[in-house]
């Protein structure tokens, strides 16, 4: 049950108790994916208990485009390095989309602690409005 953040597993504990012990690599990827989106969609000074929890408010970085994009890659991976400790040797790309010019692509990559240093791999969108989207 060590895949899931403290809450969740009290919950998961709650709804299945014959649970307890056993991990789940869905699980675990679906919780990190989960934490991912909250980290990614809080703005830094936001969050009373950290300050730096969460990302800078990517708004203002787009306006300097494509200056701005090694910042968000490191401003991106800084968060995940920090806040989520199931991610190890994080790595954060721009993806190039002539496609869609209004929306900034990039691809995080990383191991997963505890699951046999598993690669996982998510991609994240920056839209026009800042609200980051992850997915795997």
């Amino acid at each position: 049950m060590r895949e899931e953040r403290l809450l969740e597993r009290i919950r998961s504990f709650e709804r299945d108790p014959a649970r307890r012990g056993r991990t789940d690599y869905g699980r675990l990827v679906d919780s990190v994916l989960n934490h991912l989106r909250q980290i990614l969609n809080t703005r830094q000074g936001s969050a009373p208990i950290a300050p730096d929890y969460g990302v800078p408010d990517f708004l203002d970085f787009l306006q300097t485009y494509p200056d701005s994009v090694r910042e968000i890659e490191r401003s991106i991976r800084t968060a995940i390095q920090t806040y989520e400790p199931r991610l190890q040797g994080v790595r954060v790309a721009f993806i190039p989309q002539e496609d869609d010019a209004l929306a900034l692509r990039f691809q995080i990559t990383a191991h997963i602690s505890g699951a046999d240093g598993e690669r996982v791999r998510f991609e994240t969108v920056v839209d026009t409005d800042g609200k980051i989207s992850v997915k795997r």
